[in-house]
């Protein structure tokens, strides 16, 4: 390997050779090459130290621990991947600015919540538009399948199969495609949305499944600008660490209730896990098992679940 001169070759290879292997790294790309940028500005020559991580970390006095904490992060598995070819390169750890990113507890909608967001969606001006029922289709269907917004959005109309109550993600937030089956009433819905859409616009241009009256794709934008003028209708109160019930919430919400609904059935979640995993898109297990300890209703059912197998009982 012809050694690169400047930190931002370096990184570029480094870049270069993820992507081979499948990986986006859109944000990563990004502080990766304002590290490197830095690197290069301030004159370093060698390979990668410590000092010069937590150089780069604390370079802005506008930066919090957890922001610097979270460049060292960043910055670590490029670092490791320097050290096969420098020995000399040095690893930081993130800890050494405190901790990390930290994930907020979302909002947990209950069912009347869900309920009253498409209740309310329905009527959303102006009347006899696609507006309130293209808003109605898509909450729902993030609600009842744990989709992004943005798979959801991105959707092909030979994307969703009717037929086979089946979606094809093509391209979710980490690059995989996956299919997710659909429960009958939500493939429902969709077909119901299809005929509306269709009889509005029987000449649209455009292959785009969720579209505007102009016969348009919609856009987060406008799906979120509807959320929060209904958000502010139903007057919602957050009950996680977010200021406000967000859209991604909807998400959030469909993996709790399938997990708080499994330990009710007695099913192993432990077992199950994998396939919630897979289905919402996860690219580690670990990202599932989170909500376990980040949501006070299943952390008490599973510490229930606990106390009872220590006493002796069926933990099936």
């Amino acid at each position: 390997m012809k050694r690169a001169t400047t930190m931002v070759s370096l990184v570029e290879d480094y870049l270069e050779c993820r992507r081979r292997l499948g990986f986006a790294l859109e944000s990563e790309e990004r502080r990766l090459l304002c590290f490197a940028r830095f690197a290069d500005q301030i004159g370093h020559r060698g390979p990668i130290t410590e000092e010069l991580a937590l150089r780069w970390a604390c370079s802005s006095s506008r930066t919090t621990a957890t922001t610097r904490a979270g460049r060292l992060r960043i910055l670590s598995p490029f670092a490791k991947y320097r050290l096969q070819f420098d020995p000399a390169t040095e690893i930081a750890s993130p800890g050494l600015c405190g901790p990390g990113h930290r994930r907020l507890t979302p909002h947990i909608y209950s069912e009347e919540e869900i309920d009253a967001l498409l209740d309310t969606a329905r009527r959303l001006p102006p009347a006899g538009s696609l507006r309130p029922v293209t808003c109605e289709t898509v909450f729902g269907l993030l609600a009842a399948t744990g989709l992004r917004i943005s798979e959801a959005l991105d959707f092909r109309r030979s994307d969703v199969d009717l037929e086979r109550g089946l979606l094809t993600i093509r391209q979710s937030k980490f690059r995989k495609a996956r299919q997710v089956p659909l429960h009958p009433t939500t493939t429902e819905a969709l077909r119901t949305y299809v005929c509306i859409r269709d009889k509005r616009l029987p000449a649209s241009t455009t292959d785009a499944f969720f579209v505007s009256d102009r016969g348009r794709p919609v856009n987060y934008r406008q799906i979120a600008y509807a959320f929060a003028r209904l958000r502010a209708q139903l007057g919602w109160q957050a009950r996680g660490g977010h200021p406000h019930p967000r859209i991604h919430d909807l998400r959030h919400s469909f993996i709790c209730r399938r997990l708080i609904g499994w330990y009710q059935e007695g099913i192993d979640v432990g077992n199950a896990m994998l396939v919630l995993s897979t289905y919402v898109g996860h690219t580690q297990v670990t990202d599932t098992f989170w909500y376990i300890t980040a949501i006070p209703e299943l952390m008490t059912i599973a510490g229930d679940r606990f106390e009872h197998f220590v006493q002796g009982g069926n933990h099936a």
